[in-house]
């Protein structure tokens, strides 16, 4: 499992969602790295195999943004729960 967390430098809000990642995957008991991105992200946002958890319909992310739809316990939760039924290979 993949799971990256993409912000723009300076971030007000990267280190909520780095505690909301860790929360998630502490109470599912996933132990998976946190790929952190720096740059020019919508910041910040937290992709799951690539996925947008706020947003799992949308195109990649890209471009300098404060997000108003920040990570919610929530979508990383069932974004990590999906990704961990998925059968690999």
């Amino acid at each position: 499992m993949r799971v990256e967390l993409l912000t723009s430098p300076g971030c007000p809000n990267a280190e909520q969602a780095r505690s909301v990642i860790e929360h998630c995957l502490g109470a599912l008991g996933i132990q998976a790295p946190i790929i952190d991105r720096v740059g020019h992200y919508p910041s910040p946002t937290v992709l799951v195999n690539g996925v947008d958890v706020m947003r799992p319909d949308s195109a990649p992310p890209s471009g300098d943004a404060c997000r108003l739809d920040l990570p919610t316990h929530e979508r990383v939760r069932d974004a990590l729960r999906a990704a961990s039924a998925r059968p690999t290979g």
